[in-house]
């Protein structure tokens, strides 16, 4: 894959990722508020977060992946991330995935940051966004459904956290009429 762009929004930039982000990084990925409805365990050691970003970038280099920082245009800070996974080429899909700073919800930058995203898909020939959220997980499910996304199904017993099963919706949203 080529390198991914710089996108600008009205108040964001969507960045590539990069290894020097790990410390902000780790400051999301170990908040246990964070990643309450995020099928992961929080990062206990900014090693843990480092290896995860060296996997992720190397997933991105191969076209696997595609991820950005997201950041605040004024003061450079590194709100989150934002990005496809799951991409099956072929087939023309993949899923979203995202996460903010507590500091920053419920003020319009992760809808701001999807709509950029939802974008870049289209040049990435990704016609569906498929995206996988937790039910107990209302603010991110709103988010979606006034955005565009549709739910399809209730997958159960699809993610393991703190040792228990839970159930997620399957949303998605195509890019192409």
């Amino acid at each position: 894959m080529t390198k991914l762009p710089v996108i600008e929004t009205e108040r964001l930039r969507l960045r590539p990722l990069q290894m020097e982000d790990g410390p902000h990084v780790f400051d999301i990925f170990s908040n246990e508020h964070v990643l309450r409805h995020y099928g992961m365990e929080p990062h206990r050691t900014l090693d843990d977060t480092e290896q995860m970003l060296t996997h992720m970038l190397a997933q991105i280099e191969i076209g696997a992946v595609i991820r950005f920082a997201i950041e605040h245009c004024e003061s450079d800070v590194l709100l989150g991330t934002i990005g496809f996974h799951n991409r099956a080429p072929s087939h023309r899909r993949a899923e979203i995935g995202y996460e903010l700073r507590p500091e920053y919800w419920r003020a319009g930058y992760a809808t701001e940051a999807l709509h950029a995203a939802l974008q870049f898909a289209v040049t990435c020939e990704i016609e569906r966004v498929g995206a996988v959220v937790h039910i107990d997980n209302l603010p991110s499910q709103r988010m979606l459904e006034k955005n565009g996304f549709v739910q399809e199904g209730r997958l159960h017993n699809y993610m393991r956290q703190r040792g228990q099963a839970h159930d997620v919706y399957m949303y998605s949203y195509m890019t192409k009429g």
